[in-house]
């Protein structure tokens, strides 16, 4: 059984509120719910998010849609995620940010396949192997497609061992710095798209996505065949958010630590 954990919060230091900022009437929690919702490999979906009272609409309308909800530690989200998912017994997780309204329900598939054939600790489409060390890199997939997926003991073992503010923050960051420890792979596209950005972590972000989804009908599956071609043909549009970096948030986190 694989459940996907989506970390949501309303505090976003880049653009507060972002996940319950509306494109059709709908807010962007909607949307990434939605795509998870048709992934076949996912048994259940649990929108975790903080214990703090600005964040009760989010708990608030997770449930409304029928989806369960856990409530945790506001800046520490790998003890949030390791909580939720003792609490609910979880073997197979799947980490989703609620700013990524346009996962690809497939390359999700691609990913757990890939997790559950090989017997990995962690398998994720943001890393990749260079000079014998794991690093993040896009492989291919546009800034927005990012996902990872882990077993509780993994999970575990880094709630454990991090220390570091960023590795608190950002969940994962502990298990690929230590190969050592943590049996790794990842999923890669034959194509770069990494010039594609459809996250929301910005206000341009939120334009950019906002086309895109207007541009179909509610309730679309979204893949990256349907945002790329749409993105190449409104290419003006990209220009918006290009500015913007990929890891973008933890590369800020990393500085935090040494000061």
């Amino acid at each position: 059984m694989t459940t996907a954990i989506i970390q949501a919060r309303m505090g976003s230091q880049r653009l507060p509120g972002k996940v319950m900022m509306k494109i059709l009437k709908k807010p962007i929690l909607y949307f990434v719910i939605n795509q998870i919702k048709q992934c076949k490999h996912i048994d259940k979906i649990i929108v975790a998010t903080t214990t703090l009272s600005k964040d009760d609409i989010i708990d608030n309308y997770a449930k409304s849609l029928g989806v369960d909800t856990f409530r945790g530690n506001p800046s520490d989200v790998l003890d949030r995620y390791f909580q939720c998912a003792k609490k609910n017994k979880i073997e197979k997780i799947l980490r989703i940010t609620a700013d990524d309204p346009l996962i690809d329900p497939d390359i999700i598939s691609q990913c757990i396949t890939k997790f559950e054939k090989g017997n990995y600790d962690y398998v994720s489409n943001t890393i990749k192997k260079e000079n014998n060390k794991w690093v993040f890199d896009s492989n291919g997939f546009p800034v927005g497609i990012a996902m990872e997926i882990f077993n509780f003991e993994s999970l575990r073992r880094a709630w454990q061992i991090a220390e570091k503010q960023s590795d608190r923050e950002h969940v994962t960051p502990i298990m690929i710095s230590n190969p050592n420890l943590f049996k790794l792979n990842n999923i890669e596209l034959d194509e770069d798209f990494s010039n594609f950005r459809v996250t929301v972590d910005y206000k341009e972000d939120f334009i950019v996505v906002k086309k895109i989804i207007e541009n179909f009908p509610l309730n679309e599956i979204f893949t990256i065949k349907k945002i790329v071609e749409y993105l190449k043909q409104n290419n003006e549009l990209t220009k918006n958010n290009s500015k913007h970096i990929f890891m973008e948030g933890y590369f800020k986190s990393i500085k935090s630590d040494k000061k």
